[in-house]
């Protein structure tokens, strides 16, 4: 096929397709949003590339390239429109397999048969089953913190490194660079996506948070399997094949060195590569035997020790849902088989501007502890609970405005005076007597939440003055959620907006483009009675229906209608 009759049918299939199909088609073959393309005709022309082939022909396996090179297009090859939907591969994908094949031959040969990784010994395993659950634990301590403040990224895509600080000087990971294998296997089980630079937690995330170890290992080691070499049966490749999996992407080593380390840390692969028991079958048929690994993790446990020091021990891993709950009352102080936390009053104050009460507190703690509720912490409760000292923030009838009261005018004129508060813009509602309360500039949620950082104890008042618990909890994204197609559906309605008779079409573009280029060209005119008949012109303008050219020979401009015109070609 010639590169003209490539595009033609190129075009003409992509004409034929819907506008989600068409986006899909777009993002697989890296296509930008930004591209000037016009119809159908122009992707084409992009699509058949050298550059655009190129990238593409770095994301193929082994076993696709090596049916490109026989002339063969293969059910992958042809959805990415590198063939015809008859299986002959276009010629600017021929031209640039054979580059490929000249530069990089071993790429063109089939692979060497890997074997499947070697079972763990009983030492190996288990070290991977301490990795596996620290993973699970670390994750965890990231998605519940995402829910309330997601984690920050780049304009590269990259979480920050301010973010990546805070996280190893909280404990939650040992390493910056622990971050990024974390959150790629959480976005692979769909526990994260990526919105607005923000990696924010899902409806799924959230859902994870409250299963068992047992089942958050299962969700993510099925995320994972899914980011794996595959060969072209659809079976896993093993470890050793993974780096020659995309023969042509200079990145693969690289990117299997990745898989590698998130195997290793999930457990699905031990430290020298060996599969541990839960993940043999892996190799076979795609699955995981978590019952296995569950024999090798700590058992979770519903109780923990309260000390009259306001801190609680947890003697191993703790129900996930209580956990959840607990640390919304105290703070974590170390992570580890067995954890430590401890209340304050800042953080009970905290539970109790989200709506908890004395009763409740009591209640939840009475049932988790294993020793009852210490003095020190029943006190505590009560001073928090009894509302002395507490800021109530609402909005002001008169003047729409967010406003703050308190029992004591004292701690009112501390606000004044704090420096942290000063965006608030506070000051006294009278003048005359500015112990009544504050108003400020913002809204009321604003300073709620300003409060509650400034470690002031609040609650926050709706409308009627009652108390009403406000969560800081960001919206929950999916990951169905605008998917990446849907950033390419413009352009691909705006490629099918005009596609119509494809014939009569690209025909058009061949004279505009004779038109741009003052081309010397040979027309095929239907005359009237039925004939035809071919004038050779140089080709001059092109508007109103009507094509006009300069006949040479004859010493005329010739203006022919569009729809007299059969065919183009050069002279």
């Amino acid at each position: 096929m010639t590169a003209t009759s490539d595009e033609r049918a190129l075009a003409t299939r992509l004409s034929g397709m819907d506008a989600p199909a068409l986006a899909e088609l777009l993002v697989r073959r890296g296509v930008s949003g930004s591209v000037a393309w016009a119809d159908a005709f122009d992707a084409a022309e992009g699509l058949l590339d050298p550059a655009s082939v190129d990238a593409v022909l770095r994301t193929l396996p082994s076993d696709d390239l090596i049916a490109l090179a026989h002339g063969t297009g293969t059910v992958e090859t042809i959805r990415l429109a590198l063939a015809t939907p008859g299986g002959v591969p276009f010629g600017a994908v021929t031209a640039r397999i054979e580059a490929a094949r000249a530069a990089r031959p071993a790429a063109f040969e089939a692979p060497a048969p890997a074997g499947a990784p070697d079972a763990a010994s009983a030492l190996e395993a288990g070290a991977a089953a301490e990795r596996a659950a620290a993973a699970v634990a670390s994750l965890a301590d990231i998605l519940a913190a995402s829910g309330v403040r997601p984690l920050t990224t780049t304009a590269a895509q990259s979480v920050t490194a301010a973010e990546r600080r805070r996280l190893v000087d909280d404990g939650v990971i040992a390493e910056t660079a622990d971050l990024d294998d974390l959150i790629s296997a959480a976005d692979a089980a769909g526990l994260v996506v990526l919105r607005e630079r923000e990696w924010r937690l899902t409806t799924a995330g959230d859902a994870w948070l409250l299963k068992d170890a047992v089942a958050r290992w299962t969700q993510v080691a099925a995320g994972i399997v899914s980011l794996l070499p595959r060969d072209a049966s659809g079976g896993l490749l093993p470890p050793d094949a993974w780096a020659d999996a995309r023969p042509l992407d200079p990145a693969a080593p690289a990117r299997a060195a990745e898989l590698h380390r998130i195997a290793a840390r999930w457990g699905l692969l031990t430290a020298t590569g060996a599969a541990p028991a839960w993940a043999r079958a892996l190799w076979r048929d795609g699955d995981v035997d978590a019952a296995a690994l569950a024999d090798l993790l700590t058992p979770e446990i519903d109780g923990i020790y309260l000390q009259a020091d306001l801190s609680a021990i947890a003697p191993g891993p703790l129900q996930p849902a209580l956990d959840l709950r607990l640390r919304t009352l105290a703070e974590r102080e170390s992570r580890a088989q067995a954890s430590t936390y401890r209340f304050s009053e800042q953080s009970l104050a905290s539970a109790v501007a989200a709506g908890e009460t004395a009763r409740s507190l009591r209640e939840f703690l009475g049932a988790l502890s294993l020793t009852g509720i210490p003095q020190p912490l029943d006190y505590l409760i009560d001073q928090v609970t009894s509302g002395r000292g507490m800021l109530r923030v609402g909005t002001d009838a008169a003047t729409g405005r967010a406003r703050i009261d308190s029992d004591d005018p004292h701690l009112l004129d501390m606000l004044l005076v704090d420096r942290a508060l000063r965006p608030l813009g506070l000051h006294a509602a009278d003048d005359r007597h500015p112990g009544g309360g504050l108003l400020s500039r913002v809204s009321r949620d604003a300073v709620y939440w300003s409060l509650v950082d400034a470690r002031y104890r609040v609650t926050a008042l709706d409308a009627d003055g009652a108390p009403e618990p406000l969560n800081r909890r960001r919206a929950l994204a999916s990951p169905q959620d605008d998917p990446p197609a849907d950033d390419l559906l413009p352009l691909a309605e705006r490629l099918l907006a005009g596609r119509g008779d494809s014939d009569a079409a690209w025909l058009e573009r061949e004279l505009d483009q004779a038109v741009r280029l003052r081309a010397a060209v040979v027309l095929t005119v239907l005359l009237p009675d039925g004939s035809t008949r071919e004038f050779a012109v140089e080709a001059q303008g092109l508007g109103g229906g009507r094509f006009r050219g300069l006949d040479r020979a004859a010493d005329v401009e010739r203006t022919v209608p569009l729809a007299s015109i059969a065919s183009v070609r050069p002279a």
